[in-house]
């Protein structure tokens, strides 16, 4: 198993694992990385895509720029590295893409608009790539985990143009997060999906991971607009 950290010299990796460099930003990187793995261990059955940096901040107060540095990691990440090893897949004749996904590819969340964009564009490309790829034995799989116990929302991009307007609703965005996340999933409840997702001997293109994002998953389909739409605020402390 191979394990990857944009900087992997202070890691000491669990036995059976090798961990490699990696900046999926970078399309020099993703190609590397790749290539090692298959010249060192002859084959790649299965990629998990779980780079990912959060957002924060009303769209109003994120530059283009600082969208654009969001989206290069989470999608453009996800299609780098699934270019990268279709080629090996297709030539072998199966393998897995399982692209970490999340509640917020199916529904909303205001102050996190760039990322939860970022996600619907992932369940977009990994459904289409699936039906192109599946008549080669490679499928492209979907986890979608609700909030996780880690450090993620901390290193979440801030806005790079903070509008006063906004300051207290941000106030309130951090304080809905981080109680969020210390009711979160443990991250083990994730893993131990993604290890099903790369098993089952026929998988589904997607897997809620948690009790929460099985129930956002099931609301979103089956609440109706409006209900849905009143929950959201409430669960963000807005009005109406």
């Amino acid at each position: 198993m191979v394990g990857t950290s944009r900087n992997t010299s202070g890691l000491t990796p669990p036995a059976g694992v090798t961990y490699l460099d990696l900046d999926v930003a970078s399309d020099d990187s993703a190609t590397a990385a790749v290539a090692e793995v298959i010249d060192r261990f002859g084959r790649i059955d299965v990629l998990v895509n779980n780079a990912g940096v959060g957002s924060a901040g009303a769209v109003e107060e994120n530059s283009v720029a600082r969208a654009q540095s969001v989206l290069n990691v989470n999608v453009l990440g996800v299609i780098r590295m699934t270019k990268a090893v279709l080629p090996h897949m297709r030539a072998q004749g199966g393998g897995r893409v399982i692209n970490i996904s999340s509640v917020l590819g199916v529904a909303p969340q205001p102050f996190m608009a760039v990322y939860v964009a970022s996600k619907h564009a992932v369940e977009g490309y990994s459904e289409s790539l699936d039906h192109e790829v599946r008549e080669h034995g490679v499928r492209v799989i979907l986890v979608q985990p609700a909030y996780t116990r880690t450090s993620f929302e901390t290193n979440a991009a801030q806005p790079d143009t903070p509008l006063p307007l906004y300051a207290e609703r941000r106030r309130v965005f951090d304080e809905v997060m981080a109680d969020a996340m210390k009711g979160g999933d443990d991250p083990a409840v994730v893993a131990e999906v993604i290890v099903t997702a790369a098993t089952d001997k026929k998988p589904k293109l997607r897997y809620t991971a948690g009790p929460l994002a099985s129930r956002v998953t099931t609301a979103r389909r089956l609440v109706p607009a409006g209900a849905f739409d009143k929950q959201i605020r409430k669960n963000n402390r807005m009005a109406g």
